[in-house]
């Protein structure tokens, strides 16, 4: 795992939260932290870039720093659009911060226009941040969204990791749903396989308590509900029934847009 966070700004409130988030982040991880603005090429290149967005990251920086002082923290302006910037900024990262929403605050738009994007092309896993965390209110377990797909397979190590570096419980959630053909009730055997799955990964963090959950219910309403009570959710960027074409998963979409809590999305990159 890269011994380095990045974090995308862009003068927004929820990226300034994205800040708080990452620092922290980087602190657990005793990791070097990098604050990084995409300044969108709108004028010929061999024009000075804009004072503002030096001004930006300088604050970003600044705002990490209060948040976690022990952390290095470096800054960077980079000209391009901001998917390509930050996707390639993730090839150095163990981890990439971004906001729920950015400047003008239209959930729907920029959700899917940035993190959504980011998460289905990011080579590390994307923790999206919502304009209401607080490092303050990091509590309850880390919750893991499982299902058998290469994605949440991969998901299992990142959940792990994060549950041992917050000193926090870890809750596997299997969500499924009564057979309407055959009416039965019974869990299916594909959840006692996922659940002995797990038990062989975990011993990467001995000390974490792990449970599973079984739930009867959708996975993407299963899983926002669990976020109530979670400090972080980890899901994989696809599921099972992936459609092919899409880059991402329904229930990841979801989840990044409706949980109350910071989620990490997990793509396979190999």
């Amino acid at each position: 795992m890269s011994n380095l966070v990045v974090v995308g700004v862009d003068g927004s409130a929820t990226s300034l939260t994205a800040v708080e988030g990452a620092a922290a982040a980087a602190a657990r991880r005793r990791a070097k932290l990098r604050v990084v603005h995409a300044e969108v090429p709108i004028k010929p290149r061999y024009m000075v870039p804009d004072p503002a967005s030096g001004t930006l990251v300088h604050e970003a920086a600044a705002h990490a720093v209060a948040v976690a002082p022990e952390v290095a923290v470096t800054m960077a302006v980079v000209t391009g659009d901001v998917v390509h910037v930050l996707e390639a900024q993730s090839r150095a990262a163990g981890l990439m911060v971004v906001g729920s929403r950015g400047v003008g605050g239209v959930l729907g738009l920029l959700l899917g226009s940035t993190p959504v994007s980011l998460a289905a092309r990011s080579r590390c896993p994307v923790m999206t941040v919502r304009e209401d965390y607080r490092t303050s209110a990091e509590t309850g377990p880390v919750v893991l969204g499982v299902d058998g797909s290469p994605d949440s397979d991969e998901a299992i190590d990142v959940a792990c990791a994060e549950a041992a570096q917050r000193q926090a419980d870890l809750v596997t959630v299997h969500a499924w749903q009564p057979d309407k053909v055959t009416s039965s009730t019974a869990p299916p055997p594909a959840a006692r396989a996922l659940a002995q799955a797990i038990a062989g990964r975990t011993d990467t963090c001995p000390d974490t308590i792990v449970r599973h959950d079984l739930v009867d219910g959708k996975p993407h309403e299963v899983l926002i509900e669990a976020s109530k009570t979670a400090q972080l959710v980890v899901v994989g960027a696809r599921g099972r029934r992936g459609i092919a074409g899409l880059l991402l998963g329904s229930v990841s979409q979801a989840l990044m847009t409706h949980a109350h809590c910071p989620v990490v999305t997990v793509r396979r990159t190999t």
